[in-house]
């Protein structure tokens, strides 16, 4: 199964129509390269979000007034949870993350440095970190980005052949629209999964796995059509 670093790229992975966060991307070619602003960027679009849509809560966060966000849920900024988002019992959202429309946080999940894009759904267990996850993207109970190396040296992406240093010390999963990872996973840092693709439960994940495939095991990607 060929693919490249291009399939790595953000046109290749997501539709950036399914985020508040659009503009972060302008200009930039690879997803992971954008990470070190959302921050900054969180606090520049929420001073501009409607009033009559969007609560400012203290801290720089900003919270859509149709979404649910469970008393038990702790929410640091900076913030934006996005319209019909829901934010479960016990989550934490340590800042830095953008929760699309329609997205689910669930149950013990933490979230630190990401965008999730609309009706993303995070439900039971999961952690995601230095990480962006696509349109509809779905991660099962208690899988996981891990978004630091044991050895603490800088990411490199892997796609075949290819590879590119990212220079970046903490970098967890790029998911692209549809991917659906199985329950008890774990994303190695620097891993990218194409569009539409699907990770068997408990996998161990690493590098780019391409679009509409099904990830059985490392060594075992076959084709969904």
């Amino acid at each position: 199964m060929s693919c490249s670093l291009k399939d790595t790229q953000i046109s290749a992975l997501y539709t950036l129509e399914e985020t508040i966060a659009k503009d972060i991307f302008e200009g930039a070619v690879y997803p992971w390269e954008v990470l070190a602003k959302i921050s900054d960027f969180i606090v520049t679009l929420g001073n501009t979000l409607p009033e009559e849509l969007y609560e400012k809560k203290s801290d720089n966060v900003w919270i859509a007034r149709s979404a649910t966000v469970y008393p038990s849920a702790c929410i640091n900024g900076p913030a934006i949870i996005d319209e019909e988002a829901q934010i479960r019992h016990c989550a934490f959202i340590r800042g830095s993350a953008i929760v699309g429309k329609g997205a689910v946080v669930g149950n013990s999940t933490e979230l630190k440095n990401v965008i999730l894009f609309n009706k993303v759904q995070v439900p039971h267990y999961n952690y995601v970190g230095d990480s962006i996850l696509g349109y509809k993207a779905h991660m099962g109970a208690g899988s996981i980005t891990s978004n630091v190396k044991s050895d603490k040296t800088l990411v490199v992406v892997r796609a075949g052949d290819e590879k590119l240093e990212t220079g970046l010390k903490k970098f967890g999963a790029m998911l692209g629209d549809h991917v659906e990872v199985g329950c008890n996973s774990v994303l190695n840092p620097g891993t990218v999964i194409g569009k539409q693709t699907n990770v068997y439960p408990t996998s161990m994940v690493r590098g780019f796995i391409p679009a509409c495939s099904i990830y059985k095991k490392q060594g075992e990607i076959v084709q969904k059509y």
